[in-house]
């Protein structure tokens, strides 16, 4: 109790108020990678909130006029922040300047989005490093893989590729005291 004392108002203060359950779907075309799909499933608060502010007439669906309005009341804003979702390729920075095919979902009191992120990574005979790690920098949104088929490919037999889901100790967040979850990928032409 004495040692929780001793950290920063901040600290005390600043946990997850939103938890996502997240796959990653790795799209390729004939060149190499083309990019990420992201599903998200929200926890039950925060669905029961997307519903209630936009699901206009309370039918349990939304329209396409409320995933609209979704996406630009409830979603737009984390463009800030790369839309959570924070790549290096070979190393460096790609930066997640805008998202394709934004759709949410809300069924049975469960909300889903979905999106593509647009990531063109030309394949060549020495493997290419990626790593994408999604994650909320403020730590208010918890955001980990789900642990039935965390990671699927789309139109990868051209490829060999690799894949692996942990947490990144090069990576540190909520004052360094979190790793955020990964997924390191390699891939390059098959020989």
């Amino acid at each position: 109790m004495l040692g929780l004392l001793l950290l920063p108002l901040p600290v005390l203060q600043a946990h997850p108020h939103v938890f996502v359950n997240q796959r990653l779907s790795l799209v390729f075309d004939d060149k190499g990678l083309a990019g990420i799909k992201v599903w998200w499933q929200f926890d039950d608060m925060f669905a029961s909130m997307i519903a209630e502010d936009h699901d206009r007439d309370q039918n349990g669906r939304l329209e396409p006029a409320e995933v609209q309005a979704v996406r630009e009341n409830a979603f737009a804003f984390i463009k800030t922040y790369s839309y959570f979702t924070f790549v290096k390729i070979d190393g460096r920075p790609f930066e997640v300047k805008f998202v394709q095919d934004f759709n949410a979902i809300l069924e049975d009191n469960r909300l889903v989005y979905e999106f593509f992120i647009p990531c063109h990574v030309t394949a060549v005979d020495t493997p290419k490093k990626l790593t994408i790690a999604t994650y909320d920098p403020s730590y208010y949104t918890a955001i980990y893989f789900t642990e039935k088929t965390p990671v699927s490919l789309t139109a990868a037999e051209p490829f060999e590729v690799r894949t692996a889901v942990r947490e990144d100790p090069d990576t540190s967040i909520y004052y360094d005291m979190v790793h955020p979850w990964t997924l390191f990928l390699e891939f390059r032409k098959k020989a």
